[in-house]
C-alpha cells in the first residue's frame, strides 16, 4: 500500500511541480527583464534630459564668450575713438596720449572691468599704458599691432596663463589713415559668473598648456593628469579634490565630447567641460569646467525600480497559488487516466475499457476529450490487431514483388550508357554501375568506400558530404591520363532502416559538347578571317574599360587603296593582305593592348592607362610597321599604307558608341593629311565638328521628312532553288539639291542620334506600304528594315495598323526586318513588338543574325519567320572553314526552328551550291541583283507578268 502510494505521489510531484516550477522561472524571468526594462528606460531618459542640459549650457557659454568679446572690440572701438587720442599719437606725444585716455581710464575700469590699455603708434611702438599685464607675458602683441596696422581691421583674441583674458585691438583712424592701434583686454570673471548662473552648478576655469607646470603658480591647483591649472573655482575646499579625482578618471578631451558621471564622497556629480578658443599660437586653452550633483535623480531612479521589483514579485506569487489551485483535481483524473494506458498497451482492452468510468453529462473539458479518446483507441486497436495477421500475409507476398523490381534495376543500371554511382552519407561510394567501371578501366572494389569528390574531381567551390547542388559539372582521369567532363545529376535516395542519408548520382559524358561549346565561345569573340578579336568584343573591352574609370586611347586604323587590291588581285589577296596585316599587328602590339578587326579592312587598338603621347608613338610604329610589309599578288606589289585616328578617352567619350565614333572623324582627317598618316582629335575639334555635323544632317532629315527628298529603292532577294524573284528589301537614299542620291550611312546613325530615326522608318512604311497596294496581286513582298528605337515607340503597332486600313496593303504580303542586335539587347521588349507585328497579320526576319552569337539561345523564342545570315560569314565561306561551320550552324538551327535562312552578301557564283548544300532558301547581294529604283525594278516585273 505504501508502495502505491509512493508511486502516486511522485506521479503528482512529477507533473503538478514541474509546471508550478517552469512556470515560476518564466514569469521570474518576465518580472526581472521588464524591471531591467524600466530602470534602462529611465536611465535613457535622464541621460537624453542631461544631454539636452549639457548643450544648453556650452551653447550659452560660447555665447557669452562671443557677447564679451564683442562688448570688448566696442569698448576699444570707443577708446580709439576719442578725439584728443588721434592727433597726439600723430604727433607721438606721450603726455598728451596720456592726458586723452586719462579720464575715460577709471570708467574702463570700474564699470567694463578692463585690466589693461595699451597704445602703439604706426611703426608698433608702445607710447601709453594703463593697468596690469598679463602675469608670465607672453603676448604677442606686437604681432597683432602689426597685423591691425597692415589690415585697418580690428582684432580679437583669447589668452590664458595665470587667467584667461581676452583681448581687443583696433586702429586709430585720423582722416582715414591709421596712426596708432589701441589694445584692451580684460579677464573672464564676468563669463565665469554668468557660466555659474547659467548651469546651476559649480563652475570652475581650467588652463592648460606649457604655463601650467610653472613652479611659480599655485601648486595646489596644477592638475597633472589634465597638464592645468585651476584659474578660478567656486567651492574650492570641496571641489578641488573632485577635480583630482575626476583628472584620473577621464581625459580632457573625452569631457569635451561628453559629460562624465563618478561617484565622490557617496554622492553622484556630473562633471562636463567646455572649450573656449584656443591662443593663436597655441600654447595654452581655457576650459570651463561644470560640477553638478545629480544623486537626486539618481536615486528617484533607482527607487522606481525597486518599487517595480517588488510589485512584480507580487504579482508572480498570486499567479502560481492560482494556478496551484487549478491543477490540483484535473491532475488526479490524468493520473487515473495514466494508469489505464500502460495496460492498453499490453492489450488489455477490456481492462481499460472498465477502468474508465462513463462520461457524465456536463460541460466537458480536455480531459473528458482525452477519456473518450481512450475509450474508442482501446476499440480501434482491438481491430487493428485483427488487421495485421491478415496484412501479414499481403506483406510477405510484396517482398516477393519487390525482389524481383531489385533484378530489374540491377540489370538496368548495368546496361545504360551513364555513370550511376550512389553515396553514404559520408559521401562515400557505395554503388557504381559496369559503365561507369568500363570507362575509368578500374575493378569496383577499388572504387567502393572512396569518397566522390577524391575520384571524380569536384568544382571549384567545393562541398563535404551530401550538401551539393543538384546539378554540377566535374572532371574525371582515366588511367590513361585523359580529361572528360562529366555533367552530375544528384537526388536523394529514400532514407534506410537505420535512418541515414544517401543519394544516387547520374552522370553523362559531354567532353565533345564542351569543346563544341568552347569552339563557339572562341568564334563568338574572334574574327573569322584573322583570328584577331571582332567589333564585339572590342567594344565589350572598351565599355568594361570606361565603366571602371580607366583612361587611354582607342586607335582606328583603316587600309588605304584596299579596294584596289580586291578589285585587281582579287578578294583572295584582299584576304591573304588582311590576315598578313592581321598576323604582324599582333605580333608586335598584342602585349600593348586589346587589337580587332572591326570589319572590312579597319583595324582597333585599345591602349588602357596610355596618354597622348604614347598613343602617337604606337601611331607612327604600326605606319612604319605596314610600310614594311611587302606584298605580292598576281604579279602585282600593293604597298600596305593605314591611315589611323587616335581618340583618347574619357576626354572624347564615356561610351564606346560615342569613343568610336570620334576615332573614326580622326581617321578619316588622317586620311585627309596624306602626308602624317595618323590624327589625334583635340576635345575641342571634336566638339566643333560634331556639333556642325549634327546640325546639318538634323535640318536635311527634317527637310527631306517634310519635302518627301526621300528616295525608295529595292534589292531582290532570290530563291536559290529555282532563281525566281517574289520578295525585295527596300532600301532608302536621299535626294541632294543636285538630284543625286545620298548613301543612308551619311545620315541614318546621326539620325539615330537625334531621335528622327522613329519619324524616317514610319515615312519608309507609308509610302512602302503604298507600292505595296499596287504589288500584292502579283504575289511580290517587300522586307522593310525597322531600328531598335521602333521597338521602343509605343505608338508604332498603331501606326502600322492604321496605315495598312489607309493603303489597302495585305499585311500578309509585308515583312518586317529587325537587327540581331537590337533584338537581343531588349529581348523582352523586341519579342513583344515582333509578335504584336505577327498579329496584324504581317510576317518577320531577324537581321545580321551570328555577328555576335549571343541570340541562339532565344532564336527559338522571337516570333520571327526569317533569318538573315550576316554577309561577313557569306562571303568568306569560300576561304574560311570556321565560317563554313557557321553559316552550317546557324542553317541548321533555323531549319530546326522552322524559320527560313536568307544569305546576305551573295557577290559571286561559287557561294551558290554551297548555299544550297547548307539547305539555306534565298539569297541576297550585288551577284544576284543591285539595288535599283522603284520605277525600273517593277516596270520590268510588269513586263514580264
Amino acid at each position: 500500500m505504501s508502495a502505491k502510494k509512493a508511486h502516486e505521489t511522485r506521479h503528482r510531484l512529477s507533473l503538478t511541480w514541474r509546471v508550478i516550477a517552469l512556470s515560476s522561472l518564466l514569469l521570474l524571468g518576465l518580472v526581472v527583464l521588464f524591471s531591467w526594462l524600466g530602470h534602462a528606460n529611465l536611465t535613457r531618459q535622464f541621460q537624453e534630459s542631461r544631454d539636452e542640459h549639457n548643450e544648453r549650457q556650452m551653447r550659452e557659454i560660447l555665447l557669452a564668450l562671443q557677447r564679451s568679446e564683442g562688448a570688448l572690440q566696442q569698448l576699444a572701438a570707443l577708446t580709439a575713438a576719442s578725439p584728443r587720442l588721434g592727433p597726439a599719437l600723430e604727433l607721438r606725444h606721450r603726455d598728451d596720449i596720456l592726458a586723452s585716455l586719462r579720464p575715460q581710464w577709471p570708467t574702463l575700469q570700474l564699470e567694463a572691468g578692463i585690466d589693461e590699455i595699451l597704445v602703439f603708434d604706426a611703426q608698433g611702438e608702445q607710447l601709453a599704458d594703463w593697468g596690469d599685464g598679463q602675469a608670465q607675458d607672453t603676448r604677442p602683441i606686437q604681432t597683432w599691432v602689426r597685423r591691425v596696422m597692415d589690415t585697418e581691421v580690428p582684432l580679437t583674441a583669447l589668452r590664458c596663463s595665470t587667467d584667461c583674458r581676452q583681448y581687443a585691438a583696433v586702429p586709430v583712424l585720423v582722416e582715414g589713415q591709421s596712426v596708432g592701434t589701441v589694445v584692451l583686454s580684460r579677464s573672464l570673471a564676468d563669463v565665469t559668473r554668468q557660466a555659474q548662473q547659467v548651469s546651476g552648478s559649480d563652475v570652475a576655469l581650467l588652463v592648460t598648456g606649457p604655463m601650467a607646470a610653472d613652479d611659480r603658480l599655485d601648486a595646489e591647483r596644477h592638475l597633472e593628469a589634465w597638464n592645468g591649472y585651476l584659474v578660478a573655482l567656486t567651492r574650492k575646499e570641496e571641489n578641488l579634490a573632485l577635480l583630482r579625482t575626476a583628472s584620473q578618471q577621464a581625459a580632457m578631451q573625452d569631457l569635451v565630447q561628453g559629460p562624465l558621471q563618478l561617484r565622490y564622497r557617496g554622492r553622484d556629480i556630473e562633471l562636463s567641460a567646455v572649450r573656449m578658443e584656443e591662443d593663436g599660437d597655441r600654447r595654452s586653452t581655457g576650459y570651463f569646467l561644470m560640477a553638478s550633483d545629480i544623486s537626486s535623480q539618481i536615486g528617484a531612479i533607482n527607487q522606481d525600480t525597486r518599487t517595480l521589483m517588488l510589485v512584480g514579485l507580487g504579482g508572480w506569487l498570486a499567479a502560481e497559488l492560482l494556478l496551484l489551485a487549478i491543477l490540483l483535481s484535473p491532475m488526479a483524473r490524468l493520473r487515473r487516466l495514466a494508469g489505464v494506458l500502460p495496460v492498453l498497451a499490453h492489450g488489455g482492452f477490456a481492462e481499460a475499457r472498465a477502468a474508465i468510468p462513463p462520461p457524465r453529462r456536463r460541460l466537458t473539458d480536455e480531459i473528458d476529450v482525452l477519456e473518450g479518446t481512450t475509450l474508442e483507441l482501446s476499440s480501434q486497436l482491438e481491430t487493428l490487431e485483427q488487421e495485421v495477421s491478415a496484412r501479414g500475409e499481403q506483406l510477405a507476398e510484396r517482398v516477393e514483388e519487390l525482389a524481383r523490381e531489385r533484378d530489374f534495376v540491377g540489370s538496368l543500371l548495368d546496361t545504360a550508357r551513364v555513370f550511376i554511382v550512389t553515396q553514404d552519407e559520408h559521401g562515400r561510394i557505395s554503388l557504381v554501375n559496369d559503365y561507369a567501371l568500363s570507362v575509368m578501366a578500374i575493378r569496383e572494389e577499388k572504387l567502393l568506400g572512396r569518397h566522390f569528390d577524391d575520384v571524380f574531381s569536384a568544382p571549384s567551390i567545393g562541398t563535404t558530404g551530401l550538401a551539393v547542388p543538384h546539378q554540377e559539372e566535374r572532371t574525371l582521369v582515366t588511367t590513361e591520363g585523359r580529361h572528360r567532363t562529366i555533367a552530375w545529376y544528384h537526388a536523394p535516395l529514400p532514407t534506410g532502416n537505420d535512418g541515414t542519408p544517401a543519394r544516387i548520382s547520374v552522370g553523362l559524358d559531354i567532353t565533345e559538347r564542351k569543346a563544341a561549346e568552347a569552339r563557339l565561345t572562341w568564334l563568338a569573340e574572334r574574327d573569322a578571317l584573322t583570328e584577331l578579336y571582332n567589333r564585339r568584343y572590342f567594344q565589350e573591352a572598351l565599355g568594361s574599360a570606361l565603366q571602371q574609370g580607366q583612361s587611354g586611347a582607342v586607335l582606328l586604323m583603316d587600309l588605304d587603296q584596299f579596294k584596289d587590291v580586291n578589285e585587281l588581285s582579287g578578294h583572295q589577296a584582299g584576304d591573304r593582305l588582311l590576315r598578313k596585316v592581321a598576323d604582324t599587328l599582333f605580333q608586335e602590339l598584342g602585349h600593348r593592348g586589346v587589337i580587332a578587326r572591326l570589319g572590312g579592312d579597319e583595324f582597333a587598338l585599345l591602349l588602357e592607362g596610355a596618354d597622348a603621347e604614347q598613343a602617337v608613338r604606337v601611331a607612327q610604329q604600326i605606319t612604319h610597321l605596314l610600310e614594311s610589309i611587302g606584298f605580292d599578288a598576281g604579279g602585282r606589289r600593293h604597298r600596305v599604307v593605314a591611315s589611323t585616328g587616335i581618340a583618347l578617352f574619357p576626354a572624347l567619350g564615356d561610351n564606346p558608341t560615342d569613343l568610336m565614333a570620334n576615332a573614326d572623324v580622326a581617321m578619316y582627317k588622317a586620311k585627309g593629311d596624306g602626308i602624317q598618316r595618323w590624327h589625334l582629335l583635340s576635345p575641342l575639334e571634336n566638339a566643333k565638328d560634331e556639333l556642325q555635323e549634327r546640325v546639318y544632317w538634323v535640318e536635311r532629315v527634317r527637310k527631306a521628312l517634310k519635302d518627301d527628298d526621300f528616295e525608295l529603292m529595292v534589292q531582290p532577294i532570290m530563291r536559290l532553288e529555282d532563281g525566281d524573284i517574289r520578295h525585295y528589301e527596300v532600301l532608302l537614299r536621299m535626294r541632294d539639291a543636285d538630284g543625286g542620291l545620298i548613301s543612308p550611312g551619311r545620315f541614318i546613325p546621326l539620325a539615330e542620334r537625334s531621335g528622327q530615326i522613329v519619324q524616317i522608318d514610319r515615312w519608309v512604311l507609308r509610302h512602302s506600304l503604298q507600292v505595296l497596294r499596287h504589288l500584292q496581286e502579283k504575289g511580290i513582298s517587300l522586307a522593310i528594315n525597322l531600328s531598335g528605337q521602333s521597338l521602343h515607340d509605343d505608338g508604332m503597332k498603331q501606326f502600322l495598323a492604321d496605315e495598312l486600313n489607309a493603303s489597302g496593303a495585305d499585311p500578309n504580303y509585308l515583312i518586317l526586318e529587325v537587327t540581331e542586335t537590337a533584338a537581343v539587347t531588349d529581348f523582352s521588349t523586341a519579342r513583344g513588338v515582333l509578335q504584336a507585328m505577327r498579329d496584324l497579320g504581317c510576317r518577320t526576319a531577324l537581321d545580321d543574325f551570328g555577328v555576335g552569337f549571343s541570340s541562339f539561345h532565344y532564336l527559338g523564342q522571337l516570333p520571327v519567320d526569317y533569318i538573315k545570315i550576316d554577309g561577313s560569314f557569306i562571303r568568306s565561306l569560300p576561304v574560311s572553314a570556321d565560317s563554313r561551320v557557321i553559316v552550317k550552324a546557324i542553317a541548321d538551327i533555323a531549319s530546326g526552328f522552322g524559320k527560313q535562312a536568307i544569305a546576305e552578301f551573295v557577290d559571286q557564283e561559287a557561294l551558290l551550291p554551297i548555299l544550297q548544300s547548307y539547305g539555306i532558301s534565298y539569297g541576297q547581294g550585288f551577284h544576284l541583283g543591285r539595288p535599283i529604283a522603284l520605277e525600273e525594278a517593277f516596270g520590268i516585273l510588269s513586263k514580264r507578268s
